[in-house]
């Protein structure tokens, strides 16, 4: 979705996270995007029929709410590389495990260039609620965080990835929460040792002639 009318703080964020697809790999400083959705589980009150020769799988239509997980997505587009962590809520306290667990996982990197949209706990703050003050500085010093614009979620790489998942994992019941971790990371594996990447190809020169409407200088000139 898409600002109606001009925006300038929409394509001040848009054009740097732009800017930051444009880089090369750079191991010293991968590029990670960073997202996350919820997942109702759904328990079957029937068994699955399952199919046979000219007949389909059957599955009732009625069943029963087993509530809801919530999937943090960790992509490296440049490497081909993902990492999805189920958990039981999405507070400040869970962003700021994943990352720092993330971060850990880059023990050679001098920096982490980290793309992430405006949910309130996708903030700095959060990283102060565990463990420490002196952790959260830490972890505040290894990121290089640039943030995709409200409206524009679609320029988050990892948005991108959640889809695919959906597509292939999530889009059917689910019962818990330990047949969502088997499943989505059996999906990560997969798609870890086939090294999936993205191949962003919308530039800032495209947007500019794309999404010119939303320039408020280009307007002007």
């Amino acid at each position: 979705m898409l600002p109606p009318q001009q925006n300038a703080d929409f394509v001040c964020a848009m054009e740097d996270v732009l800017e930051v697809y444009q880089r090369p790999y750079d191991s010293r400083r991968p590029l990670v995007c960073f997202d996350e959705q919820s997942k109702q589980l759904i328990c079957e009150i029937r068994p699955v029929v399952p199919a046979l020769r000219g007949r389909p799988e059957r599955i009732d239509y009625e069943y029963e709410r087993n509530g809801t997980a919530n999937l943090f997505m960790v992509f490296e587009p440049l490497a081909g590389r993902r990492w999805v962590k189920v958990t039981d809520r999405r507070t400040a306290i869970d962003f700021a495990v994943v990352v720092r667990e993330t971060i850990d996982s880059y023990p050679d990197a001098e920096v982490i260039v980290w793309v992430m949209d405006n949910l309130n706990t996708h903030k700095m703050a959060s990283l102060y609620e565990a463990p420490s003050p002196e952790e959260a500085r830490r972890l505040i010093d290894l990121l290089e965080v640039h943030y995709t614009p409200k409206h524009g979620s679609w320029l988050n790489m990892a948005e991108t990835e959640l889809s695919v998942l959906t597509k292939q994992c999530l889009n059917r019941r689910l019962a818990d929460k330990p047949t969502l971790i088997r499943e989505t990371t059996a999906r990560e594996a997969y798609r870890n040792n086939a090294r999936r990447r993205v191949n962003w190809q919308f530039t800032t020169a495209n947007a500019r002639i794309k999404l010119k409407r939303l320039y408020p200088s280009i307007q002007v000139g």
